[in-house]
């Protein structure tokens, strides 16, 4: 793999905006007191209503990476730490993964920013496939594998598909929400830094914001 490793600051820079919030979206907050901040109801779940997230777009470019990734604008409360796009030189074929291997064997670029906040830390990543195709196959194994894993009840985040996991083994003690967006599969993780709740509501709100912005990197020319 060709690894771009960055500081968050020069991600930033480079992300839609540099460094502002380009999707309208209101901040997020790990105030859990927030107005409307435990509001929904559901199993995490659901369709994207008019295909918007069926986008045909090939996330194969650190630059599509960093503009699909949250940056410090958008996350108003919450201390930037890490970020960064990674591209496959050589990405693997399904037929070279085989059914077994992990879900992100097939996968064409991937890239991760990560937040702090008191008591948390939350993580954004997303796994670019070459087609839709591939990253629903993709989707299928990640929901599999996340699945021996306890369910979180996550309300629908705008409808599109998703599932939500504690994830409990060692010293990890996390909410995964995993996202299936035409060809790329995005994760919100919050973790435990001492002091956190994991609140749904918290991963929900992130990952309202993830949403946005990975779609508005795919309509980028």
């Amino acid at each position: 793999m060709a690894v771009a490793v960055m500081a968050l600051a020069a991600f930033a820079t480079a992300c839609v905006g540099g460094g502002s919030d380009p999707t309208g979206e209101k901040p997020p907050t790990n105030d859990k007191s927030a107005p409307g901040a435990n509001a929904g109801t559901g199993g995490g779940s659901g369709k994207q209503k008019g295909g918007k997230a069926d986008f045909d777009t090939v996330f194969n470019t650190e630059d599509r990476i960093r503009q699909a990734l949250p940056d410090p604008g958008a996350m108003k409360g919450w201390k930037p730490k890490t970020g960064r796009a990674d591209i496959e030189d050589q990405p693997k074929s399904a037929a070279e993964c085989g059914p077994d291997t992990h879900w992100d064997c097939t996968g064409i670029a991937d890239g991760s920013v990560k937040f702090e906040a008191a008591g948390e830390n939350a993580y954004f990543n997303i796994q670019a496939y070459a087609d839709k195709k591939a990253a629903e196959a993709a989707c299928s194994k990640e929901k599999a594998w996340s699945a021996k894993y306890g369910k979180a009840e996550v309300p629908p985040v705008s409808e599109v598909e998703s599932h939500a996991y504690y994830r409990n083994a060692g010293s990890l003690d996390g909410l995964d929400l995993t996202m299936c967006l035409g060809t790329v599969i995005a994760q919100v993780r919050v973790e435990d830094g001492g002091g956190s709740s994991l609140d749904p509501a918290t991963v929900r709100s992130l990952a309202q914001l993830f949403v946005p912005r990975i779609q508005k990197a795919a309509a980028t020319s």
